[in-house]
């Protein structure tokens, strides 16, 4: 059984195509444990592209300093990390019917099996969530 992990790293600016460049770092991954004969489940890809979209976008709008994306591919699972500058957690909001938002946290906890918020060094917050494979 292989222990080792795969991880991508990405600082993302607050800028447009920010959160593309997160996509991006997800299809990295991938790409990358399929090279090494880890591929992930069919369902994962879309899985993780869906969380990092959601998670950077908000970090992207409702902070005003950088963000980081951390992906850990582990034997059972991919971590994925968001780090902002805000302290303030990330709260459920009614979803609007008329497509204006409200959706993103509960999808967030919905298709991760853990979620944890946790205080960041520098005084913001980190997003963590683990995806199974």
């Amino acid at each position: 059984m292989v222990t080792t992990s795969l991880r991508e790293y990405v600082a993302l600016p607050l800028r447009e195509g920010s959160a593309a460049l997160a996509r991006e770092r997800v299809h990295h991954l991938v790409s990358e444990a399929e090279r090494r004969d880890r591929p992930l489940p069919p369902t994962v890809p879309d899985v993780l592209l869906l969380l990092v979209t959601e998670l950077v976008t908000n970090a992207l709008r409702h902070t005003d300093g950088p963000v980081a994306l951390e992906l850990v591919l582990l034997p059972d699972s991919v971590h994925v990390y968001v780090t902002d500058t805000s302290p303030e957690h990330p709260r459920a909001r009614a979803p609007d019917l008329h497509g204006h938002g409200g959706w993103g946290w509960t999808l967030v906890n919905h298709l991760a099996s853990a979620v944890e918020v946790r205080p960041s060094p520098e005084g913001g917050k980190t997003i963590h969530t683990r995806v199974p494979l």
